[in-house]
């Protein structure tokens, strides 16, 4: 963590993360492709949903997740393994309160919100079937990411990696077959997925629990005095880095909204495109969190020069691979579109959006691997900024679409200059803020 070279040691941090998250993703497009041969209203309505699960995805991993990391990484960095093991507990509670919230949340307004996104008829009360299952079991969900979250702050994305292999796995056999109701199973639709989910997130967690609270673990999992300041270091970078994840999900809700307001096969052609952004999240969130460590732990050593190479350094080798696969998409769409469709009109629209917004792959990679570094530093003020400014861009698409001032193509256009924005700002503000915390610095 704290000498030897930066990329070999990023990568592997990184791979078994990415490695098990692209499992995660291949169960999504398996979903995704089963769910296709039930028809358009059922793709639809796995559309309306996504943007909602990528919400607590973000939340949970990305933000709470990534304050936890810090805090786990500073504290081993400097030593103080008890104040870590502290913070491990009181990351498992805070799991289940978020988990709680989400829960209500869901239940409460998931109607009006999937009607916002332009879910109707049959799609609608398939969305809401599908939600209130899935979100049902999110305190499990939330659990399980927070006490992974807390192994990948001491350096172990061994332990998480295999858990996650363990629950994709099943997902693939369970998930197809509530859907498709193979095995004599009851063929549940979209809501099988759901109920797959569920069931292997309660397992994942049962064996994250095991483990901490046995021998092997270098961070035990055990009871601690309730402390303000543990409650603090999590939620300080926390809940900001929470609010950057809820305005990156409602960039990606609004263009949902936006693609909405064209009709079914808008929505689902879109839907369909916006799957391969999810294969960016392996990527993009597995090197992210091996930043978060090696800056955390080198900052909780006193070593900021270090940590500022290891944010860059990312940031670069990760932009040069989604750059190339923005543009195989952008020139060959078909290649992902192909999988999942042959309606001309869904194809269009998903087409149209692979061509504006695969060229900025790139540039989003340089935006969130700065922000994921931002929070190993403690320093996500300039990522919140360009968040910000990308979620204007893409309300102001759901805007002018909504009163039919633009069309599709000017909308995906006005998200495509919001991510160049985005990344703009981000490298501005990393070149501006010192991350070292000195007196007088």
């Amino acid at each position: 963590m704290l000498s030897g070279p930066l990329l070999p040691l990023l990568a592997r941090l990184a791979l078994p993360t990415v490695i098990v998250m692209f499992m995660v993703t291949v169960l999504s497009v398996a979903e995704t492709y089963f769910v296709s041969a039930l028809g358009t209203e059922a793709i639809a309505a796995a559309a309306m949903v996504v943007p909602v699960i990528l919400l607590m995805t973000m939340v949970s991993n990305g933000g709470i997740g990534g304050g936890v990391s810090s805090a786990i990484a500073r504290a081993r960095g400097a030593g103080r393994q008890d104040e870590a093991e502290s913070l491990a507990w009181h990351a498992l509670l805070l799991g289940l309160g978020f988990g709680a919230l989400f829960t209500g949340a869901l239940w409460a307004g998931g109607p009006a919100l999937y009607r916002f996104l332009g879910g109707q008829g049959a799609a609608l009360e398939q969305a809401l079937r599908y939600s209130n299952i899935l979100f049902g079991g999110a305190m499990a969900s939330w659990a399980l990411t927070l006490l992974q979250a807390a192994l990948r702050g001491t350096g172990n994305v061994k332990v998480p990696a295999l858990v996650i292999a363990g629950s994709v796995t099943a997902g693939l056999a369970i998930s197809p077959a509530l859907i498709s109701g193979w095995y004599g199973l009851p063929q549940l639709g979209v809501a099988g997925a759901g109920v797959a989910q569920v069931l292997t997130n309660l397992v994942g967690l049962a064996a994250v629990v095991a483990y901490m609270r046995s021998g092997a673990s270098t961070l035990r999992l055990r009871r601690h005095a309730l402390q303000r300041a543990h409650f603090g270091a999590i939620l300080g970078v926390g809940l900001p880095s929470s609010l950057n994840a809820a305005m990156t999900n409602l960039a990606l809700t609004a263009v949902t909204a936006a693609a909405g307001r064209y009709g079914i096969d808008a929505l689902a052609g879109y839907g369909i495109a916006s799957r391969l952004d999810a294969l960016l999240v392996p990527i993009l969130f597995g090197f992210g969190t091996a930043a978060v460590t090696v800056v955390a732990t080198n900052l909780g050593a006193g070593q900021v020069a270090r940590a500022r190479r290891a944010a860059l350094v990312n940031a670069l080798f990760v932009a040069a691979l989604l750059e190339a696969l923005g543009l195989l998409m952008a020139f060959w769409p078909t290649l992902w579109l192909g999988w999942f469709t042959n309606s001309p009109q869904v194809l269009e629209v998903g087409s149209l959006y692979l061509r504006i917004v695969g060229p900025t792959y790139g540039l989003m990679a340089i935006a969130m691997e700065l922000y994921f570094a931002g929070q190993g530093a403690r320093r996500i003020a300039w990522p919140m900024a360009a968040t910000t400014v990308r979620l204007a861009f893409a309300v102001l698409a759901t805007v002018l679409a909504a009163h039919g001032a633009v069309g599709l193509g000017t909308a995906f256009a006005l998200v495509a200059i919001g991510i160049v924005c985005a990344a703009a700002i981000s490298g501005w503000g990393f070149w501006r803020v010192s991350w070292d915390s000195r007196p007088g610095r």
